[in-house]
């Protein structure tokens, strides 16, 4: 019964650096661009988007495609950041176990 015991402090163990790490990321804002930093986006460590910035020289009539085109990649951008921050947080706290089936996500 000691394995148990030792395997479910483990767990508790576990689950608390889980939640440092959510509460970590909850905090965490990325960044992504595209055209050469002509279009940025913020996204929180949840995934909103919350903040656009678009270089002037971009508002330009009959440019709307391409700008629209340019937010899309930025945000791309972001969210692969972001998904690399979380993978590597996971990995922090879960350690070889991260990936595994029945693994909790971020």
């Amino acid at each position: 019964m000691k394995d148990l015991g030792s395997l479910m402090k483990q767990a508790q163990a576990m689950q608390s650096k889980l939640q440092e790490a959510q509460a970590r990321l909850a905090e965490t804002s990325i960044e992504g661009s595209a055209g050469g930093d002509a279009v940025k986006v913020i996204l929180k460590g949840s995934g909103e988007l919350v903040s656009v910035q678009i270089d002037e020289s971009l508002m330009q009539p009959g440019d709307s495609e391409m700008l629209a085109d340019l937010i899309v990649l930025a945000h791309g951008d972001a969210k692969r950041k972001l998904d690399a921050t979380q993978a590597q947080l996971m990995q922090q706290v879960a350690g070889p176990l991260a990936g595994m089936p029945g693994m909790p996500k971020f």
